[in-house]
């Protein structure tokens, strides 16, 4: 089916131009009324900088912080999904016993602070499991190239227990969530679709995994990805466990510059640019998985 393309009406720009001039409105009031003297100039120089011994432009601060905070982010986000489709799955299940873990869990998470959960998570993760697990010990007697892909795909070496223990904290934050959406997907395919798969002699798990997760999974894309949105937004309560995240970065380099306004509307415009390219993907997804089951 072809979508018809939205026409511009008059109540669209009157919206706009509404917008425009309440941009307007502040930018005058912080000009003229706080006498603030815009320094846009420095900013470019804390994105990107030329180093001093190849001469090339390499990442500087803010670009450290975006980059920390979308792997932060990423790896977050798949363990949050591995973690919140079991728990869905679990939340369905006719097991009483499965069914109260999966409760007493999302309940938990949902009911306490993320700040709680996140001083309660690092402190255990970073004390007491993270030494069983020998991560920073095998870093430091690893390859140079070790640690180097390491950095690449996760964090500095001497950041590796606090970045592990950040990321696995937001997922199972954020996972309690995705356990909701999860259920709410598969409760929504039709009594019907259960009954056809029984009467064609499927098994539980061929059932589930052909006939009612396909189905589930196309009508909870756009929840699923207003939670992605939410863990890019929630990584930055990372920072208060000092994860060089984008909101670290911001909070160091105000303190330094003074550059109050510039600094956090520059970050703001990065966490924009995360959040619409997640949503612009998952739109995409949507759509190729709508024409692919047409």
């Amino acid at each position: 089916m072809i979508k018809k393309k939205r026409k511009i009406t008059l109540l669209d720009i009157a919206v706009l131009l509404i917008l425009c001039g309440l941009i307007a409105y502040i930018i005058y009031q912080i000009t003229v009324k706080l006498n603030y003297k815009w320094q846009w100039g420095v900013i470019p120089q804390y994105l990107f900088r030329r180093d001093a011994e190849t001469g090339k432009w390499v990442p500087n601060y803010l670009m450290q912080g975006l980059f920390t905070t979308l792997r932060l982010s990423i790896w977050a986000g798949i363990l949050a999904t591995i973690f919140g489709t079991l728990m869905g799955l679990m939340r369905t299940s006719k097991s009483l016993f499965y069914r109260m873990i999966a409760r007493s869990y999302v309940e938990l998470m949902r009911n306490l602070p993320p700040l709680i959960i996140i001083f309660i998570f690092y402190f255990f993760l970073s004390d007491q499991i993270m030494p069983i697990i020998g991560l920073d010990d095998f870093l430091r007697s690893a390859s140079v190239e070790t640690q180097r892909i390491f950095e690449i795909l996760f964090a500095p070496p001497s950041m590796a227990s606090a970045f592990v223990s950040a990321f696995f904290t937001l997922a199972i934050f954020e996972g309690a969530y995705i356990t909701e959406i999860v259920r709410a997907g598969i409760e929504s395919v039709e009594k019907g679709q259960w009954e056809a798969a029984h009467a064609l002699a499927l098994s539980k798990w061929h059932t589930m995994r052909y006939v009612i997760l396909p189905q589930a999974v196309q009508r909870l894309l756009p929840a699923l990805a207003g939670q992605f949105i939410s863990l890019i937004k929630d990584s930055a309560i990372v920072s208060i466990i000092s994860i060089q995240d984008l909101s670290y970065q911001g909070t160091q380099l105000m303190a330094s510059t003074y550059l109050t306004i510039e600094i956090w509307i520059t970050v703001s415009l990065m966490y924009l640019v995360l959040t619409l390219s997640c949503s612009l993907a998952v739109g995409k997804l949507e759509t190729y998985m709508a024409r692919s089951q047409a």
